[in-house]
């Protein structure tokens, strides 16, 4: 996967609105949690390439690094040798010393050679440091973005057991209204209204049987007084 691709992919996702991606969702948990898992997935992957571009960069800085430190000890070569062979000329030595000036030459072209990789790797350490620092942004801001999913989607889950608890309780409320008449509670209270009018009826009916009976009972005395005084008349005018 090529440095662009990784650097294309990650400032996608980590700019992407979440907001107006569960606006246009059906099923916002749904799309939550297939958008953690593709979060997740491009998480992962991004951080292997992106492990994979920082190691080659730090290939390269150690690369260069060796450049640097072999130019210097080329250098101290070269300057070695330049001494030794002037102190040989200075002793008639021009042979030998001539030998070292040589030896100082040759170190002195190495030196030069490692300055060079060393110049032309630094503009391109420069570039993929950057790179890398992007990609760390880009990651860390996708890190975050999926920390924000999966709030949303533990969010929506918690209101959806609430709403669904309310309905249920509502529900319930609703069934058991004791002032609906069609309710159980209503028919059997009727029922309990009925027997006590029944109750009331039968001691009403008792009620009016026994004044009847009172009634009988005085008039039988009423007929017997009658009578008590029809015989003493009787009495009387004989």
């Amino acid at each position: 996967m090529s440095k662009q691709t990784i650097l294309g992919r990650v400032t996608q996702l980590a700019k992407a609105n979440i907001n107006a991606l569960l606006d246009q969702a059906e099923d916002p948990q749904k799309m939550l949690d297939q958008l953690i898992r593709d979060y997740s997935q491009n998480i992962s992957e991004a951080e292997q390439a992106v492990a994979t571009t920082i190691g080659n960069l730090r290939m390269l800085e150690a690369d260069h690094t060796e450049d640097v430190e072999a130019a210097a000890e080329w250098g101290g070569k070269a300057l070695a040798a330049s001494r030794k062979a002037d102190e040989l000329r200075a002793s008639g030595a021009a042979a030998e010393a001539d030998r070292f000036d040589n030896l100082a030459k040759v170190a002195l072209g190495r030196q030069m050679q490692s300055e060079k990789e060393a110049q032309t790797a630094e503009p391109v350490i420069a570039a993929q440091t950057e790179v890398v620092d992007k990609l760390k942004t880009g990651l860390n801001s996708m890190r975050d973005k999926l920390t924000e999913l999966q709030g949303k989607r533990d969010e929506l889950m918690s209101r959806a057991k609430t709403a669904q608890a309310q309905n249920t309780m509502l529900d319930a409320v609703k069934n058991i209204n004791v002032l609906d008449p069609t309710s159980e509670l209503s028919r059997f209270e009727e029922k309990i209204r009925r027997e006590e009018a029944m109750v009331l009826g039968k001691h009403e009916l008792a009620a009016s049987s026994l004044d009847a009976q009172f009634e009988s009972l005085e008039d039988l005395g009423k007929t017997s007084e009658l009578e008590a005084r029809l015989a003493a008349l009787k009495t009387r005018a004989a």
